[in-house]
């Protein structure tokens, strides 16, 4: 078993056939693939639409029981309105996920980019109303990271109550210089923010958002491989998720980064990974 938490922002990634999945592998079976892996993933499908019960009752039936789901919050939660007239509709969600069990932990609240300090008292009124579930907040206004005062109530705050603060490196993304479409949309669309890599719970939190280049990645992954490393010998049950501009290589990524961490804790358990016919020798026969 893994010390910590490793994934990718989800499972079901047509580019991935042939390289991390078998090429003919079918959309309905790639999260049975997934979990063989990984055992963790971003709940990113959450955030843009509530899943069927089905669905859900679905993902139950083939997650293992010691994966973690972080279910984002649907944005007409987190992004619409105040917090707290959205009790009702958190329960709901809660309610629907139900089947999931201890699989959905912790639960994930992104906040807008117009969510400040002046907000906190509605954040930890929702926080303190979900107190009984383990959650993660991720924060893009500004002045969490620039105000001391702030940033220092934030934080305080958010320790007494063992809610961790996520943390989002976005430098390798913006590091690139590329007119590739994808990298150009990632870089439109994700906060470029200052790091803060707390570790307020037994569950310290890390979303890394690298380019299209894994090595030109690596010089910036390599902090956090210390980090990750010291807070697993520390007792701490990190969660790791990796992203690339459109997420074609953020398997082989995660995968790259448990290679690494392996070299800095040598008793690290390997990945299981099935095995698939290299694309480039699909490419060969053609």
């Amino acid at each position: 078993m893994l010390p910590y938490f490793l994934g990718c922002p989800s499972w079901n990634e047509p580019a991935w056939r042939g390289s991390f999945y078998p090429s003919d592998l079918r959309p309905a079976d790639t999260l049975a693939h997934y979990v063989v892996t990984f055992n963790a993933v971003e709940g990113n499908t959450t955030f843009y639409a509530r899943p069927a019960p089905l669905t859900v009752q679905r993902w139950a039936e083939q997650m293992p029981h010691g994966f973690r789901f972080c279910a984002k919050m649907p944005r007409d939660i987190s992004h619409d309105g105040d917090l707290r007239d959205h009790f009702a509709a958190t329960t709901d969600f809660l309610q629907l996920l139900a089947p999931l069990g201890e699989r959905v932990a912790p639960l994930w609240l992104q906040l807008p980019t117009s969510f400040g300090p002046s907000r906190l008292g509605e954040l930890l009124a929702w926080l303190d109303e979900f107190s009984s579930r383990a959650i993660a907040v991720e924060l893009r206004h500004p002045a969490f990271f620039a105000r001391e005062e702030d940033e220092r109530l934030l934080n305080r705050s958010l320790q007494e109550r063992g809610v961790e603060r996520i943390c989002l490196d976005s430098r390798a993304l913006f590091a690139c210089t590329s007119h590739d479409p994808a990298v150009l949309h990632a870089q439109s669309k994700k906060p470029r923010l200052p790091l803060r890599p707390t570790a307020f719970s037994a569950n310290p939190q890390v979303r890394f958002i690298g380019g299209p280049d894994l090595e030109a990645n690596q010089p910036f992954l390599e902090p956090w491989l210390d980090k990750v490393a010291a807070w697993i010998e520390q007792g701490l049950a990190p969660y790791v998720f990796l992203h690339t501009p459109d997420n074609h290589l953020a398997a082989v990524q995660a995968l790259r980064f448990h290679a690494c961490l392996t070299q800095r804790l040598p008793g690290l358990p390997a990945l299981a990974t099935a095995q698939v016919e290299p694309e480039v020798e699909q490419l060969g026969l053609l």
